[in-house]
């Protein structure tokens, strides 16, 4: 299990909803025959601070959030033997291709796909940056991407997959444009439950959720969505969604639809969560976090 807690306490703090969250592999991909970084390595965190001084919480909790932005969420290699592509110079040079094409065009629209090499050292590979992301944080997040992935599954040769909270990654030797990724799926959420009837919100949120899909269903290429929604006294409710760009937008609604569908599974009553995936992902928060300039 792989997850991440932060908890803060202090006289003058109060628990902050945000950025506390959990993170888990989604059921349908537990036993896919891949491995992860969920797996492999340590990811929790839980650290209390007690009466500790207001300016010393709030330098923790900015070297942590930092942390979070800059470290992958998680990583995905094949468990197929395969050879170690840091020794076999054709499949290498492909990769290294492969990450340089992509770090080059995928910030000029946020999204990228390339096939380098031929025959059986060929590799098909796709970069997408959030929506929001500036094209300088795009190519930054792409070129810590690869270099990640690369290190990560040295041995993998038939594929990875690395996500970030800017970007993602993901290169196979078996062709998967335009086909929705249902295997590598993964689950994030707030650590703390809504207030109100979480039957009720879960609800709504799938609500907004869904009114947004259908607009990204129509933006297709560029399927990336925002929108808020009032829930309550003051409250609001805000959503993110977004594919990749080799989707069409019918399968994008239909990839959208069916991670929305997991809500239940996901975050049930939770004030934040998130289902992200390999084709498609989509994010829901009671604080606004998509970047005012977009």
């Amino acid at each position: 299990m792989h997850s991440i807690i932060y908890m803060f306490y202090s006289s003058t703090l109060p628990l902050p909803n945000h950025p506390g969250f959990f993170l888990k592999r989604a059921p349908n991909v537990a036993n896919s025959g891949t491995s992860s970084s969920a797996s492999k390595q340590s990811c929790s965190v839980n650290e209390t601070f007690r009466s500790a001084p207001l300016h010393v919480i709030i330098l923790l909790f900015l070297v942590l959030h930092t942390a979070i932005s800059t470290n992958p969420l998680l990583h995905i290699c094949s468990t197929k033997a395969g050879i170690n592509h840091t020794t076999y110079p054709p499949y290498n040079n492909n990769l290294n291709i492969l990450i340089s094409s992509l770090t080059h065009e995928a910030p000029l629209t946020g999204f990228a796909l390339d096939t380098i090499g031929q025959g059986k050292d060929s590799l098909n590979g796709l970069a997408l940056c959030r929506g929001d992301v500036p094209s300088r944080e795009c190519k930054s997040c792409i070129v810590e991407a690869g270099r990640e992935i690369s290190k990560r599954c040295p041995n993998d040769d038939n594929g990875g997959i690395i996500w970030y909270d800017n970007c993602m990654f993901k290169y196979s030797n078996k062709k998967f444009f335009g086909k929705v990724d249902y295997k590598n799926r993964f689950y994030m959420y707030n650590l703390q439950n809504v207030s109100t009837n979480a039957e009720s919100f879960n609800e709504k949120t799938k609500e907004l959720l869904s009114k947004l899909a259908d607009k990204a269903e129509l933006l297709s290429p560029m399927s990336f969505a925002v929108g808020e929604e009032e829930i309550g006294d003051s409250v609001k409710l805000y959503g993110l969604v977004q594919c990749t760009g080799d989707l069409s937008g019918k399968m994008c609604k239909k990839c959208l639809d069916s991670a929305i569908s997991e809500i239940g599974s996901c975050c049930d009553g939770k004030r934040g969560g998130r289902v992200v995936g390999g084709s498609c992902n989509f994010r829901y928060e009671l604080y606004p976090f998509v970047r005012s300039s977009y």
